[in-house]
């Protein structure tokens, strides 16, 4: 297939792409290399791809000098009349949206780059995908659109109407519009619910690279809800083998949906939405422990309270991933922290 993939310097987007080249398929990749965390590693993911730093410009296709199947645009998806052009002249057989505006508490203080990200944004990948004849786009939702609720473990069918942040409520909008377009016109739609994704090359605004930086510069580390949280970790190699089960798999409409008993997980349009999660959540403080055996090292912690827009514990119920897509993320959180921590050790030299 020819695959546009949205946010390859990102850290799920460029693990995708580099697993599809690999495989063998046509591969664009497109980011606005925004200035969110630390460039550094933004540059890192793309030029593991053979996308050269110094010769990137803004709206041009460049080719890698590793894979002959893989080229990449810096481009924002709230440039709409770019993104047109790049639809209409590289005809895409298929879509997976992974560039977004990311962060929970981010959102508190940057309202709007959310909404110009995640909502124009996707927005335009729905119209160029309408009218340049994509139909079969994936895109990235979140475990943050669970919200308020308390039901554990996490199911797709739950009403997801109680988000509690600003960057959960712009991904349940997502969900909403790509129903919206599946429903009007046909494309196939797969929204993913992610529930907290690390491993290398990783985020450096998530728990994982933030204890481990800490650790090895000796600092404290900042424990939010006094240790108290449960996550659904799961591993980056997990989440874009599901990824791509669903790519090869765009959603059907479903049958048995009925408008007098609606399941919002599915409907009688082809859209459908997955949770990818390791189906087994692990305590805050049992993670850490990982990590201190990973490092060799204890961390000095500050216990502080929930932050505003967390929620307390997620936990991702994977039936509909197993029974239709035959698969179920597995990576222990040890094997991945520790495969972490190793790349980090060789990325900064420490």
């Amino acid at each position: 297939m020819k695959i546009l993939i949205t946010g390859t310097a990102g850290f799920i987007g460029s693990h995708l792409a580099n697993k599809l080249i690999a495989r063998g398929d046509e591969v664009v990749g497109l980011d606005s290399i925004n200035d969110y965390y630390d460039l550094s590693v933004k540059y890192g993911r793309l030029d593991r791809a053979g996308i050269v730093k110094g010769e990137i410009e803004y709206g041009h296709l460049l080719q890698s000098s590793l894979h002959p199947n893989y080229r990449f645009v810096q481009m924002q998806l709230e440039d709409k009349g770019t993104l047109d052009k790049l639809f209409e002249t590289e005809k895409f057989d298929a879509v997976c949206n992974l560039a977004a505006q990311a962060g929970v508490r981010y959102s508190l203080q940057n309202p709007h780059a959310y909404i110009d990200s995640n909502i124009v944004g996707f927005v335009n990948i729905l119209e160029a995908c309408r009218h340049y004849g994509v139909d079969n786009l994936s895109y990235a939702s979140s475990s943050s659109v669970y919200g308020l609720n308390e039901s554990l473990p996490f199911s797709t069918s739950d009403n997801v109407d109680h988000p509690i942040s600003l960057y959960a409520a712009t991904k349940k909008s997502n969900e909403l519009m790509a129903h919206t377009y599946a429903h009007l016109f046909g494309i196939r739609t797969t929204g993913l619910r992610f529930f907290t994704v690390y491993g290398p090359w990783g985020r450096p605004d998530m728990a994982l690279f933030l204890f481990t930086k800490a650790a090895l510069e000796g600092k404290e580390i900042q424990v939010f809800n006094n240790g108290d949280m449960l996550r659904d970790f799961t591993y980056v190699d997990d989440i874009v083998e599901g990824v791509t089960r669903v790519i090869d798999n765009p959603a059907k409409s479903c049958s048995e949906w009925t408008a007098k008993e609606p399941d919002p997980s599915t409907s009688s349009a082809p859209y459908k939405v997955y949770n990818i999660g390791n189906n087994n959540p692990v305590k805050l403080m049992d993670f850490i422990k990982a990590i201190e055996k990973a490092l060799g090292k204890e961390i000095p912690k500050k216990l502080m309270p929930l932050q505003a827009g967390d929620v307390p514990a997620t936990y991702a119920n994977v039936t509909d991933l197993v029974e239709n897509l035959s698969y179920k993320p597995e990576t222990p959180v040890q094997e991945g922290i520790d495969n972490f921590v190793a790349w980090y050790r060789e990325f900064y030299k420490v």
